[in-house]
């Protein structure tokens, strides 16, 4: 049974789960759909809904940004008005030095369109993309 046939859903550890859940909620407004135990610590997970469903698992854990590489990307239609509106919020776009970015944070993206990246307070690092 090919895997293209289930919903795949991104995990991201974070160190300091209250924490992560006010940022992801309060600052990226997404909607938690549950909470979970995560390994021994209880109420320790969040599932997040994106794009209409359950879409990025957030729980407490030791390995907790120990990676640079972007860990998920929100397609988005209105790139300049989503991060007008994230930075409103006090969410901060990552600058990488190789890249030329526009006063917003946003650069243009390898194949065309544009990117911005944000990070979560772990420094998990997350990308918005728009293709114009």
């Amino acid at each position: 049974m090919p895997l293209d046939e289930f919903h795949l859903r991104a995990s991201v550890a974070v160190s300091d789960i209250r924490m992560a859940a006010a940022f992801y909620e309060g600052k990226l407004g997404l909607r938690a759909l549950r909470s979970a135990p995560s390994a021994s610590i209880a109420d320790g997970s969040r599932i997040y809904a994106s794009g209409g469903g359950p879409a990025l698992n957030v729980y407490q854990s030791v390995t907790a940004g120990k990676t640079d590489a972007t860990l998920a990307t929100w397609y988005v239609d209105d790139l300049d008005g989503i991060v007008d509106e994230l930075t409103s919020a006090g969410v901060e776009f990552v600058r990488y030095e190789q890249f030329e970015h526009d006063a917003k944070g946003i650069t243009a993206r390898a194949g065309g369109g544009r990117i911005a990246w944000l990070q979560d307070p772990d420094g998990n690092t997350f990308a918005l993309e728009a293709d114009v």
